[in-house]
């Protein structure tokens, strides 16, 4: 078994479809940047997520998202339109991360945020008595 670990941003939305035996089958495309000989390159994958277990995350994930992406390495070869041949490079997802590596303004969540219960604590001293803050602490 080959193992990868690759990290990069979406190139598209997530694409869902169905096996005809109605098995969910989410594949994303993944840029992925490495340097060679001095200058950049960019490798796309293909990755394959086979049924629901990350189905609460894709909501998160957009075109431009930044993402990491471990699973088993799957590299085809084939002949393009011009005769040549090309390599295809797929991962088989064993475990999706969001990468807090790089950002995207595209990449927003589908999801609303949650109201935050925090309230910002007042300046005002006048108010803050250090005796009756000592004998309400419970040990």
């Amino acid at each position: 078994m080959n193992q990868a670990t690759i990290a990069g941003h979406l190139g598209s939305d997530p694409e869902v479809k169905f096996t005809p035996s109605n098995r969910k089958v989410t594949t994303l495309r993944v840029a992925a940047r490495t340097r060679k000989g001095g200058k950049d390159e960019t490798i796309w994958w293909r990755v394959t997520i086979w049924g629901e277990q990350f189905d609460k995350m894709m909501g998160y994930f957009k075109k431009g998202s930044p993402i990491i992406v471990q699973g088993e390495m799957d590299l085809e070869i084939f002949t393009n339109r011009e005769g040549k041949s090309q390599i295809s490079a797929g991962i088989t997802a064993h475990n999706i991360m969001f990468s807090p590596f790089g950002r995207s303004d595209q990449a927003q969540t589908t999801e609303p945020k949650e109201e935050s219960a925090y309230i910002k604590p007042s300046l005002n001293n006048e108010s803050f008595n250090a005796d009756e803050a000592e004998e309400e602490i419970p040990f």
